[in-house]
Formats: structure tokens, C-alpha cells, sequence
């Protein structure tokens, strides 16, 4: 019964935080925190009552989790007053900034978040996606029930793409109930961003790709000839072949530039990985066959606007190399503490060497930013477990057979990863807390089905 309330809260969260506009409000977020944290508690519960020490699922190492958890003690130190000598020692920026800035005659304590407010907010959000995904690890049956979500996720994917292309080809330009007619210039789907849209189909669509190879993994041998292979395809075979397609466009109509790149190179990848070296093939024909189909129906609908769009391509760089010249500067001058966390949109007026309206909210870098709010030192507290697990989730997938289906979910799902964090150079990603919840999703499931593999051998 337990389990069954957790699967339920998790497919509730995988159908809201997409669907609630990214989850980029308070209200958004602050209930995905709360799902989360009833997941984990269901599952406590669980464990403390009826489940055998020696049923308990396999921990990752203590050397990443130590280090993660040091980079959430560094965010709560950001936020702890400090005497102002020992604030003037290890960051003597934060100390001048905090000094001028301040009103009193002689302050004698400061945080080192200049808004420990924003950064309290981005604290949660850390420490509810590293709880979601240290639960996964251990939830007995994860694996299971993360490969039983991928439909659903699939379905997600669809729905957004075909809802986006609604709105925006039927003029409706709505998303949801909110009238956005500058907003919907191209296919947003419920995102509010198209960037942020673009970065969650990059995500789906790799993994859908495997899951659609899974089904085929054990008729490879049998099915030789191409007519025997079309003949044998099932109905839901092709419908996700379908979905795909549709996705594909999705992403190509919401004209994110970075975003239509890393899908090229998501399907380069799996056109070499998916190959049938066997039988010499130096290219996957089933993912040529998609992409060359959805390009096709694309170009048949009309790409003017993507086409248009990819030619301001130079412009769009240069200003993000402003950004980045200047996010560098932050860095400089917060080295090994950062600014705090969550605190770009305060700190870089300050930096900003060009003039603009409005208000930058972001670094258009996702490593750039939490390089410069979390420093030096909490960039690699969480790079360094990324890399461990990365390495340890490749590992397992190669000694998976090309016989067993799990070998394609994972590598589709480590290419989506990898073609989100491509896109994260040059966008926010990791800060959607939507695109960050299926993220740590899909970074489970690939570590799951790896981690079996290797107890097994």
C-alpha cells in the first residue's frame, strides 16, 4: 500500500512540474518540495517497519554522498552571520560590498549571501532533489517502476509538443490560461521559456528513442531482412516511433538555436550507439529514418521562422559572451564562497559592463552561475559526485548485453543528460525546477540499471 502512494505521488510530480508553467513560482515548487518530502517520509516509514536489513537496496559510495552533503553544509553556511574579521579573511570582496552597502555606523556581522532570503529558497530546492534522488537509489523496486514511467514521461513529451504547436499555429498564443502573445513567438509548450521547453524534450527524446530500441532488443537476431522488420512492428511501436516525430518537431518549432544543436548531436550519438556492428552498419538506419521523416514533415509545415532565426545566431553569442565576461568577474572577486546562492540577479547589476533593460535573472550558463554564487569550492563538491556517478552509471552500461533492453534505456537516458547539460552552456536548465526533476529522475533510473549489472558480475 505504501509503495502504491509513493508511485502515485511520483507520477503526480512527473504530470505537474512541467505542466504548472515549469514550476519557476514559489507555489510550483515549494509543492513539488512537499511531494518529495512525503515520498521520502512514506518511504522511511516503509523501511523502518517492514523492509529486512538485507533487502535494503544497494547504497552508492559514502565519498559522493559526503561530498554533496558538504556542498549543502557550504549553502547553510552561507547563510550564518560571521564576525566581521573572519568575513574580511575568507572573502575580503563580500567584506567591502557588505561594508559600503550597509546602514549601520559600525556592522560587526554579515552572511556571506548577500540575500540570505533567496538563497534559503535555492537551499530547499537543492536538498529536496538530493533527497528525491538518494531515495531512488535505495527504494526497493525503483528500477521497475522507473522503467514503467518512461510511457508516461514519453506521453508528457507529446502532449507538451503538440500543445505548444497548437498555440502557437492557431494564433491562440495562450499558455494555459494566460494570454502570452510575445511569449509564444514560437513553441513553448506549458514552459514560459522556449529555451526551458527545448531543454526538457532534449531530455525525453533520447530516452524515448531508447526505449523504443528496448522493445527491439530481442528481434534483432531474428529479423534480418528490413520487409520482416516492418511487418513484425506493433502498434505501439509505431506510435512511439510517432511521438518521437512529433517531439522532434516540438523542438525544432520552439527555434532554440543551442537546443536544435545538442539534438543533432543527441542523434548523432545514438546513430553511432545504437549501430548493429554485427552487421557492419557504421550508422543506426532507424534514427536516421526518424529524424530524416520529422525534418521532412518540418520543412513541409515551413521553417521560415527557425531558419530566420538560426542567422542571428552571432548576435545572440555576443551577447552572452558579455554575460560571461562578466559572471567571470563575479567569480574572480567570490572565488571560493560565492556571491550565495541564488543571488546572480542582485549581484550582477554591479558587473554588468553594457547596457540593457531589464532585469538578468540568469548567467545564461548554468555552471557559470553556480560557479559564481556557490563558489570554487561548492562547483566542485558537485561536480566531482556528478563525475563519480556518470562514470559509474557508463560503466555499468557497457557490460549490459546489445541483447538486453536496459543497455538502450540507459544510454538513451545518459545521452539526454549529457544533451541538457550541452544546452545548460549557453541557457538555464538545471534551474527549471521542472527540467531539474526529471534530470535527477533519469540520472536514478540510469544509475539503477547499471548498479544492478554490476553487483550482479
Amino acid at each position: 500500500m505504501t509503495n502504491r502512494f509513493i508511485k502515485l505521488i511520483l507520477i503526480l510530480l512527473l504530470i505537474f512540474t512541467p505542466v504548472a508553467f515549469g514550476s519557476v513560482e514559489l507555489w510550483a515548487f515549494s509543492i513539488m518540495e512537499l511531494g518529495i518530502l512525503l515520498m521520502v517520509i512514506l518511504w522511511a516509514i516503509q523501511s523502518a517497519f517492514s523492509t529486512p536489513p538485507s533487502e535494503i537496496r544497494h547504497r552508492p559510495s559514502a565519498i559522493p554522498v559526503v561530498l554533496f552533503s558538504l556542498f549543502l553544509c557550504l549553502i547553510l553556511f552561507q547563510m550564518i552571520p560571521l564576525p566581521s574579521g573572519i568575513l574580511k579573511m575568507i572573502s575580503p570582496k563580500t567584506y567591502e560590498l557588505r561594508t559600503a552597502l550597509s546602514l549601520a555606523p559600525s556592522p560587526s556581522r554579515f552572511e556571506l549571501s548577500f540575500v540570505p532570503f533567496l538563497t534559503q529558497i535555492e537551499f530547499f530546492k537543492w536538498f529536496a532533489l538530493a533527497a528525491f534522488f538518494f531515495f531512488l537509489l535505495n527504494w526497493k523496486g525503483s528500477d521497475q517502476i522507473g522503467l514503467k514511467m518512461i510511457p508516461l514521461i514519453l506521453g508528457l513529451g507529446i502532449g507538451e509538443s503538440l500543445y505548444g504547436m497548437f498555440e502557437f499555429f492557431s494564433g491562440h498564443r495562450h499558455i494555459l490560461h494566460l494570454e502570452a502573445p510575445t511569449l509564444v513567438s514560437a513553441v513553448t509548450g506549458t514552459f514560459i521559456n522556449r529555451n526551458n521547453f527545448a531543454g526538457y524534450l532534449l531530455m525525453i527524446i533520447p530516452l524515448s528513442i531508447g526505449y523504443l530500441f528496448s522493445r527491439r532488443a530481442f528481434r534483432t537476431g531474428r529479423l534480418t531482412d528490413w520487409r520482416a522488420r516492418v511487418s513484425n512492428l506493433d502498434g505501439k511501436t509505431l506510435l512511439m516511433g510517432f511521438g518521437v516525430m512529433v517531439m522532434v518537431l516540438g523542438l525544432l518549432f520552439s527555434a532554440s538555436r543551442m537546443g536544435i544543436l545538442s539534438l543533432l548531436l543527441s542523434f548523432t550519438l545514438i546513430g553511432l550507439l545504437f549501430r548493429n556492428r554485427g552487421k557492419g552498419e557504421r550508422f543506426s538506419g532507424t534514427s536516421v529514418f526518424l529524424l530524416g521523416l520529422a525534418l521532412l514533415w518540418a520543412a513541409w509545415i515551413g521553417l521560415d521562422a527557425v531558419i530566420s532565426r538560426l542567422f542571428f545566431t552571432s548576435e545572440g553569442f555576443e551577447s552572452r559572451w558579455a554575460i560571461w565576461t562578466n559572471t567571470f568577474q563575479m567569480i574572480k572577486d567570490f572565488p571560493i564562497f560565492g556571491s550565495g546562492l541564488g543571488t546572480f540577479s542582485q549581484i550582477f547589476p554591479m558587473y554588468r559592463s553594457f547596457h540593457i533593460r531589464g532585469l538578468f535573472t540568469h548567467a545564461e550558463n548554468d555552471f557559470l552561475q553556480l560557479a559564481s554564487e556557490a563558489g570554487l569550492l561548492g562547483f566542485g563538491l558537485v561536480l566531482i559526485p556528478f563525475l563519480y556517478f556518470s562514470y559509474k552509471a557508463i560503466s555499468g552500461i557497457r557490460l549490459l548485453s546489445h541483447r538486453d533492453s536496459r543497455r538502450y534505456i540507459g544510454i538513451g537516458g545518459m545521452v539526454g543528460i549529457f544533451a541538457l547539460l550541452l544546452h545548460s552552456l549557453v541557457e538555464k536548465n538545471i534551474q527549471i525546477p521542472a527540467n531539474a526533476f526529471l534530470f535527477t529522475f533519469i540520472c536514478a533510473l540510469i544509475l539503477n540499471l547499471s548498479t544492478n549489472e554490476q553487483d550482479a558480475k
